[in-house]
């Protein structure tokens, strides 16, 4: 199951058959918010469906490591974005300017502390004074459904956290951090923390 998410069929498929239908909608107008020509970086983009969501004019770019990934998101979507078949860095970054959003959408739990905290440093440091970074990942908590923790047991991310352990590793990059739990979003039980992060007008870290 895991190899055949790899490939953007079987992952839009999957996507489409447990996730509500206007999933995108909700993170882009509820969480991410871009106004119009504003510039959004996609960290672990995928094939990009979250862009069917955004703004027309909005300039977004998008990392993902996975090639087939960014073949299908340049196929279907071409000049509405640029897509790097790469995993996001600092470096990789160094010469794309600054943002207004980012976003980082089913990514922390499939990195460890070090890794994710890196992905703070690295969004906080992208974002224009203002800017946000949005995450959203599976989430454990007291009193969840057993199948909801199952499920998250099982999922493809071996670092699935509770929301004091994703607030802290963001605390370590932002002074602003606004958690969201959402059980409503999958048409299976589930829990998802959303995270809002914005840097702060002057520019500065925590």
């Amino acid at each position: 199951m895991k190899a055949l998410l790899e490939l953007p069929f079987f992952y839009n498929l999957w996507r489409r058959g447990i996730a509500r239908s206007d999933l995108n909608t909700v993170l882009v107008s509820t969480y991410a918010r871009p106004a119009n020509s504003q510039r959004v970086l996609d960290i672990g983009c995928g094939p990009a469906p979250i862009l069917e969501s955004l703004p027309r004019d909005v300039e977004y770019v998008g990392f993902d490591p996975n090639s087939a990934y960014i073949d299908s998101a340049r196929a279907r979507f071409g000049a509405r974005g640029r897509f790097f078949r790469s995993t996001a860095t600092r470096e990789a970054l160094a010469d794309l300017g600054k943002f207004d959003v980012v976003m980082a959408i089913g990514v922390l739990h499939h990195l460890d502390d070090d890794e994710a905290g890196e992905l703070f440093w690295m969004a906080h440091e992208a974002l224009e004074p203002g800017g946000r970074l949005i995450t959203f990942d599976g989430c454990y908590r007291d009193g969840q459904s057993r199948v909801a923790r199952m499920l998250l047991d099982h999922d493809r991310g071996r670092h699935v956290r509770t929301q004091d352990e994703y607030l802290a590793l963001a605390e370590g990059a932002f002074s602003s951090v606004s958690p969201h739990l959402r059980e409503d979003l999958l048409r299976i039980p589930y829990t998802h923390v959303i995270l809002e992060c914005r840097k702060d007008e002057m520019g500065s870290g925590s």
